[in-house]
């Protein structure tokens, strides 16, 4: 087993979103269609949401519900129709999209279904990317600083190889590492288990479990009733719509 520190958050964002009275994360009537050959698709109908500082929440849903639209307004992936979306502070729905990748880089962790490593490179060099491509730590500190996370997440001693030498549930630890490496405060999971055995599930959720414990912000979309018990809000989707936010007992 491994065991994760507790990070260092972005204070500075966070008390800003705090003290204007709104959460780290808002969504204002954000509806979201999409162009078809048969009309226009509505995928989000005026999502209204606040998520806090330090809250784990799962949203969940059927395929079409419109879950992972709704991370990709988040995350800045996708863009609304309409209304407007805020993350810690900043305007997302404004941003261009010269500002929108280094602003997602420096401010999100963002973990994917199929982990979205480049397979020609090292996993040391995967999880060095974004900080190269933010410039956040000092050159001669980004392989340590890698490697350090690699160790976190059990992974140290496969740090040369390339990910398709890994498992399934390898190459997602490797992942959430990448997505630590600029120290965000708020990480975004779409379906992080969906493309892995039990075994290998229940490794990637002691990792969110111990993050959400050492206070960091998580939204995590999942189809699984079974994983979406891991937050302490659920929020179900149907249709584009929110249907059910529960906050649950710690």
């Amino acid at each position: 087993m491994w065991t994760l520190p507790i990070f260092t958050k972005n204070a500075s964002t966070e008390s800003a979103a705090s003290s204007n009275g709104h959460g780290l994360i808002e969504l204002r009537g954000v509806q979201k269609s999409y162009k078809t050959a048969v009309g226009d698709y509505p995928a989000l109908k005026g999502i209204d949401l606040e998520i806090n500082a330090g809250e784990f929440v799962s949203v969940i849903g059927k395929s079409g519900s419109g879950k992972t639209t709704l991370i990709n307004m988040i995350t800045g992936i996708d863009r609304p129709s309409s209304g407007e979306v805020w993350v810690h502070g900043t305007p997302v729905h404004t941003l261009r999209e010269s500002q929108m990748a280094r602003w997602r880089g420096k401010n999100l962790g963002i973990v994917f279904q199929f982990f979205q490593l480049l397979p020609i490179i090292s996993v040391v060099e995967n999880i060095m990317l974004p900080m190269d491509f933010c410039n956040s730590y000092p050159l001669r500190e980004r392989q340590a600083r890698a490697m350090h996370l690699l160790d976190l997440v059990g992974l140290a001693d496969h740090a040369l190889k390339l990910p398709t030498a890994l498992s399934g549930g390898q190459q997602q630890r490797v992942a959430i590492a990448r997505s630590l490496v600029n120290d965000p405060s708020i990480l975004l999971a779409d379906e992080p288990t969906g493309n892995l055995d039990t075994a290998s599930s229940t490794d990637v959720m002691s990792i969110f479990d111990k993050l959400h414990k050492d206070g960091r912000t998580i939204v995590m979309v999942t189809h699984s009733d079974e994983i979406a018990q891991h937050a302490s809000r659920i929020i179900r989707m149907r249709d584009g719509k929110i249907v059910s936010d529960e906050r649950r007992a710690a």
